[in-house]
């Protein structure tokens, strides 16, 4: 199939970007479609999107829908994902896959059975020194991995009076800083490594147990520039920062850090693999500088640049060298290589993608981290 339309579900921060990207990629998008049919009609006129559907079940019916990006919050990607992949769409679905690993692990045998292309749109694999890195570890570059450890930090949620529904427990899950970004962080490096999980050990805090909730529904990142005119206590017990001990499979050690309340770190994810040869490190913040560090000779930094990348990462690169790319570029390299692999129509060749079996994988090790702090304890884990 040569050409591909996309339907979108959400229109909140994430949506516009998916929209974005594809558009620069020239793939057609049918409509959007929002929490209420009022929402839907507002987005559709707000991002020049030819039709606002009114229902989940009125996008599913269009036939021009081929690929169905769900951007809605996390407590209905399992029943909109089920519903897409059953009508015969393929999915597109934002991170996490579903609230437990029971849902993830459905929806993995349902895109199975169901024959259809199923990602979960962990984009910062695709800034290109990412997958930089991990030819350079399948290259044998860094000899065997001895460690790895970084973080994921923002500061959105710093304040007691920062609101938003991703808070609430029952909105998007029990692990909200984990959940929320430290799985991008997990999917980075193990993505990079090619390492797994053997056993973890998780303290988590939550910095403000009391939160104001606005009257008013406040979007993802939007809490600093939206003014509340009335607001209400309303109790917290998701985690709002924590650390994350990891003891890889073949002997490696990890530690990761995420917070969403560390002052001035806007979104900023930070790696360091270190291994017999060398070590590798890499800032969001700095996307275009990898640092590649030696024992014996001088340091190096590569910048960004289809003439010094390996061959297997320069399609992922768009401009040259000095010529900056960034957050929006990785999720129209990711959308690209998914929506090629659906032309290529052949499910059995390896995915250029992440997968909902990765995204099942995250929501396994956030059952795990949640159980370890709960227990004060290592747990190990199960494949």
């Amino acid at each position: 199939m040569s050409k591909l339309n996309a339907g979108i579900i959400g229109a909140g921060f994430i949506g516009p970007v998916h929209l974005e990207a594809l558009r620069r990629l020239g793939i057609p998008v049918t409509g959007v479609l929002g929490s209420t049919p009022e929402s839907s009609e507002r987005s559709a006129r707000t991002l020049g999107l030819p039709r606002a559907y009114r229902s989940l079940e009125e996008l599913l019916a269009d036939k021009k829908v081929h690929v169905v990006h769900i951007t809605s919050p996390n407590r209905v990607h399992f029943a909109q994902a089920s519903a897409a992949l059953r009508s015969g769409k393929h999915v597109m679905c934002e991170k996490p896959l579903a609230m437990n690993s029971s849902e993830s692990a459905a929806l993995v045998e349902l895109a199975r059975q169901t024959r259809r292309a199923a990602a979960v749109c962990y984009n910062v694999r695709f800034n290109p020194l990412c997958l930089e890195a991990r030819q350079r570890v399948l290259r044998g570059d860094l000899g065997p991995v001895h460690s790895v450890v970084g973080s994921y930090t923002q500061d959105w949620l710093l304040r007691r009076s920062d609101y938003n529904w991703r808070v609430l427990a029952d909105q998007g899950g029990e692990l909200r800083a984990v959940g929320d970004i430290g799985t991008h962080w997990l999917d980075l490096v193990l993505f990079i490594t090619g390492l797994s999980v053997e056993a973890l050990c998780a303290d988590l805090a939550t910095l403000h147990p009391m939160r104001e909730r606005p009257r008013a529904e406040v979007r993802t990142f939007s809490g600093k520039l939206q003014q509340a005119a009335a607001a209400e206590p309303v109790p917290i017990t998701t985690e709002d920062c924590g650390a994350v001990l990891l003891r890889f499979r073949g002997g490696a050690r990890g530690s990761m850090w995420v917070s969403q309340v560390t002052a001035g770190r806007k979104n900023c994810v930070r790696f360091e693999i270190a291994g017999a040869e060398a070590t590798l490190a890499w800032n969001s913040e700095k996307p275009n500088t990898l640092w590649i560090g030696h024992r014996d000779r001088a340091n190096e930094c590569l910048l960004r640049d289809p003439a010094l990348a390996s061959p297997e990462v320069r399609p992922f690169i768009s401009l040259p060298g000095g010529h900056n790319e960034g957050h929006h570029d990785t999720f129209k390299h990711l959308f690209r290589a998914f929506y090629d692999y659906i032309r290529a129509d052949d499910l059995a060749a390896p995915a250029t993608f992440p997968t909902f079996a990765d995204g099942h994988r995250e929501i396994v090790a956030c059952e795990a981290i949640l159980r370890s702090h709960r227990a004060r304890a290592w747990v190990d884990m199960k494949e």
